[in-house]
């Protein structure tokens, strides 16, 4: 329903401005605020400016409508509409007239009201006139506005005098004042917010500092202490093996017989020297996993042999009769291709650890190929006390056992389990827990069936994606170095992050690194010129370089990055395409543009 407040005819200028004033009065009896109130006076003034000079004149009808709420069922939101229309020329290109993009007189003034209204609907005919229809919502919207209340608006408008040209100029001074006013706290604020978000940038880039000093000094306590077990490791070798050795001599009574209470001690002593040098070797081989020391042998076999080996393993130890080890290839399995001995050492660790916690029942170990075909994954099942599930993170750190019933009568060093998950990552694979308390694991080793590797079978290899070990990240974005290690195993590559060129430079020549992503646009010198810095110093001039960067290749010189290695697009950044470039990079006669992706 349309409800009619006031018309108003435009014949001389002096209309205009009391348009502006009718305008302002109609939004204040309606309830608009003093910033509305502004918005539909300067569009119903521009608007008749442009009736008067284009047209010679027309008129303007406020009116009360209600216009349908979008979605909403039998509602409807009451509307200020205010109709502006002319018997003049019509507007030519009307389309171009109330674009954005329009200049001059008339269409400023169209796209000004256009922005200002929440509603706009222009129509213009050549020779026809142009009817411009504006709304601007009541501010309670969804709540009708009674006949009564229509016409009291209407009846106070028609008593208003005319309109004083004087006082309405004052008006607007008024409100011009109020905005500058508005905009110069604004500025203050603004002013304000900058000087706290430089305090907080400040203190940020101090943090920063911080804890990249902390991270020097972890990394350093990191270097001693694996330096340090690797020695005491050699160390302990010696007399643990001496110990086994003279156990062994005195067991088979070869200088003479033991009484029974000896031979208990001995064998004490011989279990406990074994527990030693279990430790030991798993100390070296998680220090070589962790340097890249540790080489892999990969060689072609199938799971038949590998289980019979680990049944004749197992067979010859302390197995409780209450307990049932049994071993089951599940379907038709391919020949694997990858380090048999490191597979082994897994599985021996898995369930030798299931034989421990499992009392009375069964450990069942089994081997199935994944449904994608190129994965096979080893179970290791058993029904002994389980894990809760909080701990199920905790078991893999080093050193880590958790408390359980059985921990008076088995003994464990806290590495297998460590070992065991850092030995999978080398081989392409994981692994994975379920299990409950009371209820029993499942340890599940899931492997490629085919680990790639450049090297001649039989040989000592590194899978090729894994080849570099140190990683210099050169980038003077923090967000860009951490998206990049979030791709970089943590088990198998040691991450240096630099911040600028020179820093890079330096921790190259320091660090000597395996492997560099060198960013190309940093502030303190360009990646380019970094990367012949790089290569014209002898000791980082054989170190691969794989150009990490936002360009494009068509904009990167062709003969400036020939001595790259690689390059790897931001944009595309992903887990295969850091392995595929890594890759690569690392093979003989890597070249500039073997790959980005």
């Amino acid at each position: 329903m349309n409800r009619s407040l006031l018309r108003l005819d435009l014949a001389q200028d002096r209309d205009i401005v009391a348009a502006r004033q009718r305008a302002r009065q109609v939004s204040a009896l309606l309830g608009f605020d003093s910033q509305d109130q502004v918005r539909i006076a300067t569009a119903v003034s521009e608007l008749a400016r442009n009736a008067m000079r284009h047209a010679g004149g027309g008129a303007i009808e406020f009116m009360l409508t209600e216009a349908p709420s979008r979605g909403v069922a039998l509602q409807a939101n009451p509307l200020l509409q205010i109709v502006i229309s002319d018997h003049g020329p019509g507007i030519a290109n009307l389309d171009d007239a109330i674009s954005e993009a329009a200049n001059g007189e008339l269409k400023l003034g169209l796209v000004a009201a256009r922005r200002l209204m929440d509603t706009f609907d222009v129509y213009s005919g050549k020779g026809r006139g142009t009817t411009i229809t504006l709304g601007k919502f009541l501010p309670r919207r969804n709540e009708s506005v009674p006949a009564a209340r229509a016409a009291t608006i209407a009846d106070q408008l028609s008593a208003y005098g005319m309109a004083d040209p004087t006082a309405e100029i004052q008006q607007q001074n008024r409100e011009l004042l109020r905005s500058l006013e508005e905009l110069r706290l604004r500025k203050e604020e603004l002013a304000r917010l900058n000087s706290e978000l430089e305090d907080t940038n400040r203190g940020v880039m101090a943090l920063y500092a911080e804890l990249e000093e902390r991270a020097a000094h972890l990394r350093l306590a990191d270097e001693t202490k694996t330096r340090f077990l690797s020695a005491v490791s050699h160390e302990f070798r010696t007399p643990v093996n001496s110990i086994l050795a003279l156990s062994r001599i005195l067991l088979h009574r070869l200088d003479g017989e033991l009484t029974a209470e000896q031979e208990k001690q001995v064998t004490y002593i011989r279990q406990a020297a074994e527990q030693l040098s279990t430790m030991v070797d798993d100390l070296l081989d998680l220090r070589k996993v962790e340097s890249g020391k540790l080489q892999l042998r990969v060689e072609t076999f199938n799971v038949t042999d590998l289980f019979g080996a680990l049944r004749g393993m197992f067979k010859p130890l302390s197995i409780k009769d209450t307990v049932s080890l049994t071993f089951e290839e599940i379907g038709a399995l391919p020949e694997l291709h990858t380090d048999q001995g490191k597979v082994s050492q897994i599985l021996r660790n898995l369930i030798s650890n299931a034989l421990k916690f499992t009392e009375a029942g069964s450990v069942r170990v089994t081997a199935r190929l994944a449904a994608d075909t190129d994965t096979i994954v080893f179970s290791v099942a058993d029904t002994g006390i389980g894990i809760a599930a909080k701990n199920h993170r905790h078991i893999f750190d080093e050193f880590t056992q958790v408390e359980n019933p059985l921990q008076t009568s088995v003994k464990g060093t806290g590495l297998g389990l460590p070992l065991s998950q850092r030995l999978a990552g080398l081989l392409g694979g994981t692994i994975d827990i379920s299990s409950e308390l009371g209820k029993g694991s499942v340890f599940s080793l899931a492997i490629p069936v085919r680990l790639e590797s450049s090297a001649p079978l039989g040989t000592p290899a590194v899978p090729e994606a894994r080849a570099a070990q140190r990683v210099l990240i050169v980038d003077d974005s923090e967000v860009e170095r951490y998206a990049l290690r979030q791709f970089l195993s943590s088990s198998t590559f040691e991450v240096i992050e630099a911040s600028g060129g020179y820093d890079g430079l330096r921790l190259a020549r320091q660090s000597h690194p395996d492997l560099i992503f060198l960013d190309l646009a940093m502030p303190d010198v360009h990646g380019l010129e970094v990367l012949k810095m790089l290569k014209a110093i002898d000791e980082t001039r054989d170190i691969p370089v794989i150009l990490f960067t936002s360009q494009r290749p068509d904009d990167i010189g062709e003969d400036q990055a020939a001595a790259a290695s690689g390059l790897l697009l931001k944009s595309e950044l992903s887990r295969e395409s850091v392995a595929a470039v890594i890759r690569r990079a690392s093979s003989p006669g890597a070249i500039h543009n073997a790959s980005h992706a």
